[in-house]
């Protein structure tokens, strides 16, 4: 075990819930840090159910090709925990990562508080001791009691769209989970909103009107649609004529309109040829990612590999539109290779896929006993009509699908998985 997992471990041990939504216990650290969270570079803080981090890195991609120094902060890690933390760009080094993770454990001084809330104690105080232009802060789940939602006066605040998920922390009803997302929002701060659905954005809408704040609306105030192989972006200053975002998926304009709405309504220093830059730039590993590496070795060389980390309902219906899109341009036969964690909607995930996959192998999460078993998993495909086989991993699996000739084989199902994966594949994020 490196230095690093034995700190993550004993921090893990701190709190007997891994997720207990409240800002008592992070705020009290905070304070004993010497508040690190009121030093720091300008924040832009993102919640939302899909497509934050998506939503982040092509703002990322767009500062950093105007020349700007960007703090990140992202959750859940693929590979490796230091990839949450990108201090000016870079991915924090492990010994820069340890002092810090053995002071704000040392500062804790035993008491109770999650991993996530200590982590992200770790991260703004980083955030702070290092100079950078602006923050770019992912909620970790919901908004209101997020541990992330310590900023006073965020820059700017964008909430991407938002679905059913985390139902037992979040609730099952759409304009309740909406309002929780919204309690990123800021008197006096402004905000972006990606295309919700109409309940969703009637609360968002609603707890706005409570601060003050007149949301910029997808749909409403701007708007990004593909034509001709172009993305044009339009919102009440004129049109933008962009490349495609480098990122797969239909669903990838949407996230880049959201990005540059907010890169032109939070005044970013940021030019037309930087948005077109940073969209020809941007990357974030297992989004719908064409996979080149050690597990291609295991295909024919007639196939396609790609990995994606969607996980919930409204991430199965993304993927499979996403698919369909590819095919109308390059058909080629489906197979799936699927694994997820049991609290999730398996049957909501695969219901937007109908007929389109030739097969589905199924595959547990290596070292987590809340996934689904593959042969359960199967099951639950079978009988939605689907030509499902258990294997016993991702190894297995690929042997199998090298089987259907010519297939685009899309691993999917969990961001836990697409770790597992990238690993294996010798791809790990830098």
């Amino acid at each position: 075990m490196s230095r690093t997992d034995a700190i993550l471990t004993r921090l893990l041990a701190l709190h007997p819930k891994l997720i207990d939504l409240t800002l008592d216990r992070i705020l009290r650290l905070l304070d004993d840090l010497g508040r690190p969270q009121d030093r720091l570079p300008p924040v832009i803080h993102v919640a939302g159910t899909n497509g934050k981090g998506s939503t982040v890195a092509n703002l990322r991609a767009m500062l950093e090709a105007a020349g700007k120094t960007v703090h990140v902060y992202t959750s859940p890690h693929l590979v490796h925990f230091n990839e949450r933390i990108r201090l000016a760009g870079k991915i924090v080094g492990n010994r820069q990562l340890n002092a810090a993770l053995e002071h704000c454990e040392a500062t804790n001084g035993g008491r109770p508080i999650t991993y996530f809330e200590i982590t992200t104690a770790v991260a703004l105080y980083l955030f702070a001791e290092v100079p950078a232009d602006y923050l770019l802060l992912e909620v970790g789940m919901g908004g209101r009691f997020d541990a992330t939602n310590v900023i006073d006066k965020p820059l700017g605040t964008i909430i991407t769209p938002v679905s059913i998920d985390h139902v037992e922390y979040l609730g099952s009803e759409l304009a309740g989970i909406a309002r929780e997302k919204a309690g990123i929002l800021k008197r006096g701060s402004k905000a972006v909103l990606a295309r919700q659905r109409e309940a969703g954005l009637a609360a968002i809408e609603d707890e706005a009107r409570k601060l003050g704040v007149t949301p910029f609306v997808m749909g409403q105030d701007f708007d990004g649609f593909e034509q001709n192989g172009r993305l044009v972006y339009q919102d009440e200053s004129g049109l933008l004529d962009l490349p495609l975002p480098r990122l797969a998926g239909t669903h990838q304009i949407g996230n880049a309109a959201v990005a540059i709405a907010a890169a032109r309504h939070f005044g970013l220093p940021v030019s037309d040829a930087d948005i077109a830059k940073g969209l020809r730039n941007v990357e974030w590993p297992g989004r719908l990612t064409p996979l080149k590496g050690k597990l291609t070795a295991l295909l024919s060389p007639d196939q396609e590999l790609w990995l994606d980390g969607g996980h919930n309902e409204a991430g199965g219906g993304v993927l499979a539109d996403s698919l369909r899109a590819m095919n109308a341009k390059a058909p080629r036969p489906l197979v799936l290779v699927m694994g997820t964690f049991a609290n999730k909607d398996a049957s909501g995930f695969l219901k937007h896929f109908g007929d389109m996959p030739k097969a589905v192998f199924t595959v547990p999460i290596p070292g987590d006993r809340a996934a689904w078993k593959a042969a359960a998993l199967a099951d639950l495909a079978r009988g939605m009509g689907l030509e499902a086989h258990p294997k016993r991993g991702i190894k297995a699996a690929l042997e199998a699908a090298a089987q259907v000739k010519g297939a685009r084989v899309v691993i999917c199902g969990s961001l836990h998985l697409a770790g597992h994966v990238l690993a294996l594949n010798g791809t790990a994020p830098v």
